[in-house]
């Protein structure tokens, strides 16, 4: 298992270690051991999701106000284009973005540390991603950011209008959005 730094120093890119051949592959996606190792610190995930969504549907940018969730996010089946944004008021990368396609094939997995938003946009049919959380889900603490704020700029890979959940088509902007203290 391998980690990659990003713009944003904190996110990272984890490429897990497999083992490949004519019957099929193995890997490893995630080791207590090694993941602290990569990142320096004991992590405890305490809950796993799962979702599956058709082509052109965009999720996020959530985050939780209180309760901030970090996540490892990898994709089971299908491609999204991944995007964490760093929404700490305090920091220098403050409302700074990365983006990283996401597939069942690359096996690559994206580490979103807590107070950062996330989102996904799905490329493929029937795409699978699965991931840990730190922290468990609380929807009274959800906010969710317009993936499309203009004072963001996030360059999604996209040629029509997502379909957003009533949720993410209420989201606000970085710049109206109640942020973690």
């Amino acid at each position: 298992m391998q980690a990659y730094k990003t713009e944003l120093p904190e996110v990272l890119i984890i490429v897990p270690s497999v083992f490949e051949d004519k019957r099929g592959f193995f890997l490893e996606s995630y080791n207590k051991k090694e993941f602290d190792k990569l990142l320096g610190k004991e992590v405890t995930f305490v809950q796993d999701n799962h979702s599956k969504s058709a082509k052109g549907v965009m999720r996020g940018l959530h985050y939780q106000k209180r309760n901030p969730q970090a996540k490892l996010v990898r994709v089971v089946s299908g491609a999204i284009f991944d995007v964490v944004v760093d929404i700490r008021k305090s920091s220098p990368n403050f409302g700074k973005w990365v983006g990283i396609k996401l597939t069942h094939k690359n096996k690559k997995q994206i580490w979103v540390p807590e107070n950062f938003a996330h989102g996904f946009y799905v490329l493929e049919e029937n795409t699978e991603v699965v991931y840990k959380t730190t922290d468990f889900y609380n929807s009274e603490e959800e906010r969710s950011i317009k993936w499309d704020d203009k004072d963001i700029s996030i360059r999604w890979p996209i040629d029509t209008t997502p379909s957003l959940s009533s949720k993410d088509k209420e989201g606000t902007s970085l710049k109206k959005a109640e942020l973690p203290d």
